[in-house]
């Protein structure tokens, strides 16, 4: 006899066995019950969450011998011929191989003739996304307006690449991921059925690796069954996926509160002397910190039959809040960072070697910034020593004053300019006699004779350029 997977031997024949998808059995059964029925239906979600599974149902309740109905019989002919894929009226197009222009226009050639065995034709196009454009452009008409004896049910994985001409033609069901608790109880059904002993832990951990998927989830099964002869115990099955024991996790953590670097290499040493995956003790440690970080903040909240409650608690405790979300933020971040590693041994140890050092320089903040502070001292001194050249200005602006108020006598006339510095120039012929000392006092007062004969050298500008002698003091400025 042929073995058949448990993916395929235990997947659901009716609404009321489907696992974890309440709110779509909820309306397509509404629909079913009221004969209010759509003519095209899409499914989108993940891998293994149930579109195909649905397609079949469906399709049984709307040829089922009995009537439309949201709950087939499952043994007349109809049912057991969708059951076993041979139903002529309800046909699988796999859209990834039959995505040309040429296959969608033959389908539809098929689809105007009325059915042979059952109320009406159902055509499922799994990987809709899959078909090119031309092929969505055929289809359109159709799927707008069918024949009254034909439905479509889409599937994809990717409803952004569908086109919105498509989407609006459809009545869309967005498939969720499965939660672990729903695959962990539906494993539970399935393993009693096939009379095998099993761990609750062990399903945890298979519910935890599926990712949301049944069908990975039983598949995985298929394997520790396997790999475990039979009996699913915790230590073959974490042995089988490769995953961390959560107390080699709890170590490392108490290392890095402590800053025992020599703790972690340890811990690091025997991740490698097991072979697990060093990606998979990034993601574990980060999930126990974002357990740890909402103990902190709302206690007594893991429960109490948890193997790690005890250790969740004490953690809790003895972690800072802070250390809690830098050892998460380098966790998550250092697992993109292990492909450009060396090798992964060497990312592993850089990331945890990572997390010491910021732990340990995070805790005296004042360290970290008083570098800042000698730097803001060396910056204003800068900035002062900047401002001896900013006293230029100051001392030259008096001379972009002068010269305005020079430029405007020079307009009407420009030989008083000249004249009133001709009696300035006595004056202080006769105070060279007096003493040098009061030269050096004049000093200050010796830049306005400087800038009087600079006055005559306004209008010697206008001689080298066409530029009024108003707009040399604005020019003056900007050189200052």
């Amino acid at each position: 006899m042929t073995y058949l997977v448990l993916a395929r031997k235990w997947r659901p024949r009716s609404f009321d066995t489907l696992v974890g998808q309440d709110h779509v059995v909820r309306a397509l059964t509404h629909a079913l019950d009221t004969q209010r029925l759509h003519h095209a239906w899409l499914f989108t979600g993940t891998r293994g969450v149930g579109k195909t599974t649905l397609s079949r149902i469906l399709a049984k309740s709307l040829n089922c011998e009995t009537g439309i109905t949201s709950k087939p019989c499952g043994v007349c002919r109809a049912c057991t011929e969708i059951d076993a894929g041979r139903f002529v009226d309800y046909l699988e197009l796999d859209a990834a191989s039959n995505r040309g222009v040429e296959e969608m226009t033959q389908l539809l050639e098929q689809a105007v003739y009325a059915p042979g065995a059952g109320r009406f034709k159902v055509y499922m196009i799994d990987e809709v996304h899959m078909l090119t454009g031309h092929a969505f452009n055929a289809m359109l008409k159709t799927l707008e307006e069918p024949p009254p004896h034909v439905k479509f049910i889409l599937a994809t994985t990717d409803p952004q690449k569908i086109p919105v001409t498509v989407l609006s033609r459809c009545l869309q069901f967005n498939l969720k991921q499965m939660p672990a608790d729903s695959i962990v109880g539906h494993l539970q059904a399935v393993l009693g059925e096939e009379q095998v002993g099993f761990e609750v832990p062990a399903l945890r951990l298979i519910g935890q690796a599926a990712s949301g998927s049944m069908r990975d989830a039983l598949s995985l099964t298929d394997q520790a069954i396997a790999y475990s002869a039979g009996n699913l115990t915790e230590d073959a099955v974490r042995g089988m996926l490769g995953t961390i024991d959560q107390r080699h996790l709890v170590r490392l953590l108490d290392a890095l509160s402590t800053g025992d670097a020599k703790g972690v290499l340890a811990v690091a040493d025997e991740l490698a002397t097991r072979g697990l995956s060093y990606a998979g003790a990034l993601a574990d440690l980060a999930v126990l910190l974002s357990r740890v970080a909402i103990e902190q903040r709302v206690s007594g909240v893991t429960p109490a039959e948890d193997p790690l409650a005890a250790d969740i608690a004490r953690l809790a405790q003895s972690l800072h809040p802070d250390a809690v979300q830098l050892f998460y933020s380098v966790a998550v971040h250092s697992r993109g960072e292990l492909t450009l590693a060396p090798d992964e041994y060497a990312g592993f140890i850089m990331a945890c070697l990572r997390m010491l050092a910021l732990n340990g320089d995070a805790g005296p903040q004042t360290a970290i910034e008083a570098p800042a502070t000698p730097a803001r001292q060396t910056a204003e001194p800068a900035v002062a020593a900047a401002q001896p050249p900013q006293a230029a200005p100051v001392a030259a602006a008096p001379a972009v004053e002068r010269p305005a108020p020079a430029a405007q006598p020079a307009a009407p006339a420009p030989a008083p300019v000249a004249a009133t510095p001709a009696p300035s120039v006595p004056v202080s012929a006769p105070q060279a006699n007096v003493a040098p000392v009061p030269a050096a006092a004049p000093a200050p007062m010796a830049a306005a004779p400087v800038t009087a004969p600079a006055a005559p050298a306004a209008p010697a500008q206008p001689a080298a350029a066409s530029v009024p002698p108003w707009e040399d003091a604005p020019a003056a400025a900007d050189a200052a």
